[in-house]
């Protein structure tokens, strides 16, 4: 039986997330593999995708005790380097690029390069972040490379000097088969236009929040709901404030089930991102039926395709131009929710593990 050993780094520092939820599909597809078994870095976590672990330090007098984040992550690490010191696994995929644990490190490991935004866009990030560089040294010492779309693994080529052979193109999958839950949000406006995550820098949410501007000119019933990204605060609410738009802009805190509430309820999810990995939002909003506006990227031209209308993401003018087109088309948008369905069968969560579980085969 083959052991894959997954340390804690995501599991110590996101609640919820796309790369702790990556992660936590691959533990509960092992769990289902009689070839398969794992071992999770972790003794204490908040991570909602990991809440049924049976964690040893993870009962409510510890969670206080660890409770400000930088307790836990060091708990967690000293416990990853603890088991790789044992040694009993086969492969090790670490959750993110803090290279900790080479020094112990006897067994082969698979890195996840689930975007190069840092390296391609550096005039949006602190000078002196090491992400960069943590994560060069794990592509450099990594056995083999997962990168989550064709566009990824060009970038990763591009930036860091690599061995292509060791690079391998793993799609994010998403589970299509289940049927969505929906809860409704109290006070949701009738009609809104949606922005899902962070706001900062690349996310290009700044453009967006002029085009809206805009936008409720024309048309004043229509509103802006944002959810993820943290509370509204500083330069956010400040320009919210600029833009007379402090009544039109609402932010929610969300569930899953209210986030596909969310989806499936708006006229139109806009992703103006200057740049990302993948875009797992683009598989979600498909899987509840919403239309979708995105930048025109080559990573969401990939992922996409013809299920999703496009904007240039630097142009203010054309972003206000599709946005109109689409709140007045509801034809095309019902056009693009048939396209995003068939978009979606591309994209089963079960191809997406076995292709991993498949990847851990050959260096075992």
């Amino acid at each position: 039986m083959l052991k894959v050993f997954f340390d804690h780094q995501k599991f110590s520092t996101q609640k919820y997330g796309g790369i702790s939820r990556y992660f936590a599909n691959i533990i509960e597809e092992i769990k289902r593999n009689e070839e398969f078994d794992y071992l999770l870095g972790v003794l204490n976590s908040q991570n909602h995708y990991i809440k049924d672990q049976p964690l040893a330090l993870n009962q409510a007098f510890f969670t206080h005790i660890l409770n400000g984040g930088m307790k836990r992550f060091k708990l967690n690490e000293w416990y990853c380097d603890y088991l790789l010191k044992r040694n009993h696994f086969d492969v090790f995929h670490p959750t993110y690029y803090d290279p900790y644990f080479i020094k112990n490190l006897k067994k082969p490991f698979v890195t996840t390069i689930h975007d190069m935004t840092y390296e391609r866009l550096p005039e949006y990030f602190w000078v002196m972040d090491t992400l960069t560089t943590e994560k060069r040294i794990s592509v450099e010492r990594a056995d083999k490379i997962i990168a989550i779309s064709e566009t990824t693994k060009s970038d990763l080529l591009k930036y860091i000097d690599t061995d292509e052979s060791k690079v391998e193109v793993i799609y994010h999958g998403i589970d299509i088969a289940t049927p969505l839950k929906f809860e409704s949000i109290p006070n949701l406006p009738s009609n809104y236009l949606l922005f899902i995550g962070d706001r900062s820098g690349y996310k290009n949410f700044y453009l967006f929040l002029n085009a809206y501007e805009q936008i409720s000119k024309k048309y004043p019933d229509i509103h802006l709901v944002l959810t993820g990204g943290g509370n509204l605060v500083g330069a956010d609410v400040e320009i919210i404030h600029r833009l007379k738009l402090k009544d039109k802009v609402h932010h929610y805190h969300v569930s899953d089930e209210q986030l596909n509430y969310l989806y499936q309820n708006t006229l139109l999810f806009i992703y103006p991102s200057l740049h990302e990995g993948f875009g797992l939002p683009i598989l979600e909003a498909f899987k509840a039926n919403c239309p979708i506006l995105l930048s025109d990227t080559e990573c969401f031209r990939e992922i996409a395709q013809d299920a999703a209308s496009f904007f240039s993401p630097h142009s203010l003018e054309d972003l206000i131009f599709q946005i109109e087109k689409l709140i007045a088309d509801e034809a095309t948008r019902k056009d693009l929710m048939v396209r995003g369905n068939k978009r979606l069968l591309d994209f089963p969560i079960e191809k997406s593990v076995k292709q991993t579980l498949d990847l851990y085969k050959t260096l075992a």
